[in-house]
C-alpha cells in the first residue's frame, strides 16, 4: 500500500486542536478525491499541504508526484493558497489512504500495484537533473568535468530512488556512460572506475533496471572487468551489482556465460571481508541456475569455501554455497576428495548455528549417497562422538532428515557387510 503524505507542524500535531481537526477532516473530505494541482483523481500517493497561522489551519491534499515536483522546483508555498509552508517534512497519512481505498472499492477503481507506483515515480525536475548530468558525462570534452559528473551521478543515485528510475526512460544511457569511462584517459583512473561501478550498483537496486542493465551489451562485461582489475572497493561493488542483477534468471545465465565466476571466486579467496561477503552472495545467487554450478566448481569454489571453513572465516556463506552445489555429482566428488567430510563433521560437532549444522548435514548426506567409501570415515566419527544421532533428534527439520538418512545408510552398509560375510 503506497503512502499518503502530510506536511504538519509538530506543535499542532501534539496540541488539543489536532483531534477535533482530524474528526472534521473525515467529514469534510467526503468521497471526492481530486488533486488541486491536476484536478485529476488521486490514485497515487497524496500530500497534505499545511500552513499554520495565528487563527486558522489550511490543509490541502495533492497527488505526491505533482506536489513533489512542485517542491523539487524550489517552491516553498502551497500551490492553492500561496501561503508559505512552515516546513516540508513528509508524514505518512494512513487515514487518507484508507479513505481513498474505500472510495475506490465502492466505485470499482483498482489502484496500480505499490511497487510500480513508488519506484517508477520520476518528476520532471529529476528528469532534468539526470539529463544534465548525463550530458556532462557523455558530451563534455573536459576530463575534469566528466570525472566530477560521474561522481555526482554516483552520489545522486545512492540517495535518490526516483532518480534511479529515470534510467528506464533512457536505457541506452548505460552503454553511453560506460563507453565514456572506457576512454583511455579515464579508463586508467581508479576513482572514475570505482564511481561508475558504484553508479551501476545503485541503478541496479531499482527493480525494473535489472533487466535494462542486463540487456545492455556493455554493462555486465564492464562489471567483470572491474572485478578483475579495480580497486578493492570497485571489485566489492561490482560483485554487489552482479548479486543485484542476478535476481533475474536471464541475467544469471548471461553473467555466467560472460565469465564472471572465476573473478568472483578469486575475490572470495583474496578480497577484504566486505568484498568476500559480496562475492559469496553473488556466487550463491548465480549458482541457483544449474548451468552455473559447474562453472563455479571449475573456477575453484570448492577449495576456496572449504579453506574458509577450516580457517573459520565466512563459514555461514561457504556452507550455504556448498549445500547449494551438493546436488551436482561433479561437485560432490570434489568435496569428498578434498577433505570435505572432515570439515562437515567438525561443523556438525562444534558449530553453534543450527543453519550451519543443517547445511553441513546436507553436504555430508550428498557425499555419502554418492561415495559409499566415505561412510567408513563418517561411521568412525559417529562411534566416537554421536554427532549425527544428536542432530537427528535436535536439529532443524531438514537437518534431522539428512542426519537420519546418513545413519540409515550406515546401518544398511553394516548389514550388507555382515550379510556378505
Amino acid at each position: 500500500m503506497p503512502w499518503y503524505w502530510s506536511l504538519f507542524d509538530e506543535t499542532f500535531m501534539s496540541s488539543t486542536n489536532f483531534v477535533p481537526w482530524l474528526n472534521s477532516f473525515r467529514v469534510v473530505l467526503g468521497s471526492c478525491f481530486h488533486c488541486l494541482i491536476t484536478s485529476g483523481i488521486v490514485l497515487g500517493s497524496c500530500f497534505n499541504c499545511f500552513k499554520r497561522s495565528s487563527e486558522s489551519y489550511t490543509i490541502l491534499t495533492y497527488d505526491r508526484r505533482f506536489i513533489q515536483e512542485w517542491l523539487s522546483a524550489g517552491n516553498r508555498t502551497c500551490p492553492q493558497t500561496q501561503q508559505v509552508l512552515s516546513n516540508t517534512i513528509l508524514i505518512p497519512n494512513h487515514l487518507v489512504r484508507s479513505m481513498i481505498l474505500q472510495w475506490c472499492t465502492d466505485n470499482g477503481i483498482t489502484l496500480p500495484p505499490v511497487e510500480n507506483q513508488e519506484e517508477d515515480l520520476v518528476t520532471n525536475n529529476e528528469r532534468k537533473t539526470f539529463s544534465k548530468i548525463f550530458e556532462r558525462i557523455a558530451s563534455s570534452s573536459n576530463l575534469s568535468e566528466q570525472r566530477e559528473a560521474i561522481k555526482d551521478l554516483r552520489l545522486l543515485t545512492k540517495c535518490n530512488s526516483s532518480l534511479r528510475a529515470a534510467i528506464g526512460e533512457k536505457p541506452d544511457s548505460i552503454s553511453q556512460m560506460i563507453s565514456t569511462v572506457s576512454n583511455p584517459e579515464l579508463e586508467n583512473n581508479a576513482e572514475v572506475l570505482e564511481d561508475m561501478v558504484t553508479t551501476v550498483l545503485n541503478l541496479s537496486i531499482h527493480e525494473s533496471n535489472k533487466k535494462i542493465i542486463g540487456d545492455d551489451s556493455m554493462a555486465i562485461p564492464f562489471l567483470i572487468r572491474a572485478l578483475q582489475s579495480g580497486t578493492m572497493e570497485a571489485r566489492s561493488n561490482a560483485a554487489a551489482a552482479i548479486f543485484s542483477l542476478s535476481a533475474l534468471n536471464s541475467n544469471k545465465a548471461k553473467i555466467g556465460e560472460l565469465g564472471a565466476m572465476r573473478p568472483l571466486v578469486d575475490l572470495l579467496e583474496h578480497g577484504s571481508m566486505i568484498a568476500k561477503k559480496d562475492a559469496a552472495s553473488a556466487i550463491f545467487n548465480l549458482c541457483m541456475l544449474h548451468e552455473n554450478k559447474s562453472r563455479a566448481t571449475k573456477s575453484g569454489v570448492i577449495d576456496v569455501t572449504l579453506k574458509a571453513i577450516v580457517d573459520d572465516s565466512l563459514v555461514d556463506e561457504s556452507l550455504a554455497i556448498l549445500a547449494l552445489l551438493s546436488g551436482d555429482h561433479e561437485t560432490v566428488e570434489e568435496i569428498g576428495e578434498t577433505g570435505g567430510v572432515a570439515s562437515m563433521l567438525r561443523v556438525i560437532k562444534e558449530d553453534q548455528c543450527k543453519r550451519n549444522k543443517e547445511n553441513a548435514a546436507a553436504v555430508l548426506f550428498a557425499v555419502c549417497m554418492y561415495d559409499r567409501t566415505k561412510l567408513r570415515e563418517v561411521a568412525e566419527d559417529e562411534n566416537l562422538n554421536g554427532s549425527l544421532a544428536w542432530l537427528a533428534q535436535n536439529g532443524t527439520s531438514r537437518a534431522r532428515r539428512k542426519a537420519a538418512g546418513i545413519l540409515d545408510k550406515m546401518k544398511r552398509a553394516v548389514h550388507h557387510t555382515h550379510y556378505s560375510c
